[in-house]
């Protein structure tokens, strides 16, 4: 008798329902750091500062062996109390080739941040975040932020939620193959899961599974938008607002435009020869995969790999059509949001040693194949040459702002646009703290510095300018979190803004009025007439460019 599709799948649930029933119950009282998510129970820690905290908690079964390029299924029940003091295993990155301590295939784990008090025999559930991590969809570029600034700033008052989803080809790859005996876009339907398993279990770390803010940064903010147009725009009722830092309009390939991506790994995997190609794939070893986890050239561009070759796909389904086009055509859920980027967004990632036209066209080309000659000449003339630094090529600026624009800056003007089109509550902003080893470096104000400020120095793993713990820039660090914490508890930034900030007011067009954050100075501003024109151009070819 042939299997049905699936078929052993469902038989592992269905085992896994059976156990379920036979894990021992322990009991607990108000404010005891346990809590029972049914499939097993997890111990946190309480802190000295009134927050506890439930680490490297599953939210989803080991996505291994046959289940490699499939959705996420259910976690699996466990009969032990499991202690959560440590974060759980990363997920393995595109570009390393050896996989690091604290890296895993096994990766889909998350944490919980909450305040003590709500799990003390308090009434009210608190609002939460759940908060998105970027990397490119390549790696997980934010893995393990502590929460514990955010609730702080919010009085107590909110839950924080972080957690790691698949990247690279283990999160997205995508061929006729994998859509036959596999899932597409597993990357982003980790993130579901995680935005189900919170709506599930959030209670029992205290928080409100009817008042869920998501957000995130870079990836995690192009994720935000992603989310808020799935499946055509339907509102599964996961989340009910959402703030993207830096949200993303990568290209989008079609299955059949990523079949290349598919191929070149099966040959660098030497599973070519083979009749089940995707089977050889599933059956390398995590180590044997990653040794071959490469970026290679896109068909069409200027000959170099992109910065991110992985990404989402037009599935017709979870991504039913370019981002662009279902803002354009209205296909989003309709909750109050926050789009922003920084001054810079651009220069992180584009070559320092960019030294002429030639040379800036073919890197725009190799992240975007579809551009034409005469869409980089119109590039060209908008954005000329600019400010020199030391130790850089002449067009090392000129490429930066274009690429900052297209991919980060022009696409977040223009879905705010889109939610006020629908009267949605819609706030836009442009960061603009200068930090002096930055500025000096040319990197200005660069890509996604505000989580900085956001998350607070102390709790991003280092990764803070070293002026967000000086006088100098201390004073951003309250100001945004002000902001950010009142958007999450009342999806509205300005209820509870420290005293003193300025009221920030919803983007409004054709005025495109956004908040421009610096220290000590922050206000409202119009967008200049150049990035208007510029913004209005990208916009134009975005769908061209398969955005």
């Amino acid at each position: 008798m042939v299997a049905l599709k699936g078929q052993g799948l469902q038989d592992n649930k269905l085992r896994n329902d059976e156990r379920l029933l036979n894990v021992p119950r322990i009991p607990r009282g108000p404010g005891s750091p346990i809590v029972d998510l049914g499939y097993t129970q997890y111990q946190g820690t309480e802190l000295a500062n009134g927050i506890t905290q439930w680490l490297g908690m599953r939210y989803a079964a080991p996505p291994v062996g046959n289940l490699r390029f499939r959705a996420p299924e259910d976690p699996v029940p466990n009969p032990s109390l499991q202690i959560a003091d440590k974060h759980g295993s990363v997920c393995l990155p595109t570009g390393s080739t050896t996989i690091s301590n604290g890296f895993a295939e096994d990766c889909l784990f998350v944490d919980v941040y909450a305040p003590t008090k709500a799990r003390q025999g308090h009434n009210s559930l608190l609002p939460v975040y759940v908060f998105i991590q970027g990397g490119g969809f390549n790696s997980n570029s934010n893995a393990n932020y502590n929460g514990s600034g955010l609730i702080t700033a919010s009085d107590l008052n909110i839950v924080v939620v972080t957690f790691n989803y698949r990247v690279g080809p283990y999160g997205f790859l995508a061929s006729k193959e994998v859509q036959d005996n596999g899932d597409l876009n597993v990357g982003l339907k980790d993130q579901r899961k995680l935005f189900k398993w919170v709506q599930k279990y959030i209670q029992e770390f205290g928080g409100n599974p009817n008042s869920v803010t998501i957000g995130g940064d870079s990836a995690g903010a192009a994720s935000v938008d992603l989310h808020l147009s799935a499946y055509g725009g339907r509102n599964d009722h996961l989340f009910h607002a959402a703030a993207a830092e830096s949200q993303s309009f990568g290209v989008q390939f079609t299955i059949e435009g990523s079949q290349y991506q598919y191929n070149a790994l099966v040959a660098r995997a030497g599973c070519n020869s083979t009749e089940d190609t995707l089977t050889c794939l599933r059956n390398l070893t995590a180590a044997e995969l990653q040794s071959i986890n490469i970026n290679i050239p896109s068909p069409g561009s200027g000959g170099d790999p992109p910065l991110y070759m992985y990404s989402n796909v037009i599935d017709g389904d979870f991504t039913q059509d370019f981002t662009y086009k279902l803002y354009k055509e209205g296909k989003f859920i309709k909750v109050p949001v926050i789009f922003g980027d920084d001054t810079n967004g651009g220069t992180i990632f584009t070559p320092r040693d960019t030294d002429s036209v030639a040379a800036m066209n073919e890197f725009l080309r190799d992240q975007f194949p579809n551009l034409s000659d005469t869409q980089l000449a119109q590039i060209d003339y908008y954005y000329p040459k600019a400010e020199q630094f030391p130790n850089t090529g002449e067009y090392w600026r000129a490429v930066s702002n274009a690429y900052g624009q297209m991919r980060y800056m022009c696409p977040g003007l223009y879905i705010s646009s889109a939610y006020s089109k629908t009267l949605t509550p819609s706030w836009n902003y442009r960061y603009n703290v200068e930090d002096p080893a930055q500025v000096a470096s040319g990197l200005g104000v660069p890509h996604t510095v505000e989580v900085n400020a956001i998350w607070g120095p102390e709790n991003v793993n280092g990764a803070a300018p070293a002026s967000y713990s000086t006088p100098l820039n201390r004073n951003i660090v309250p100001l945004m979190q002000g902001y950010w914490t009142s958007f999450i508890r009342t999806h509205n930034p300005n209820t509870y803004r420290i005293p003193g900030s300025p009221f920030w007011q919803e983007w409004i067009p054709p005025l495109m009025n956004r908040i421009r954050f610096e220290t000590n100075t922050t206000t409202m501003e119009i967008v200049d007439q150049d990035t208007q024109i510029h913004c209005g151009y990208l916009e134009s070819i975005g769908i061209i460019l398969q955005q």
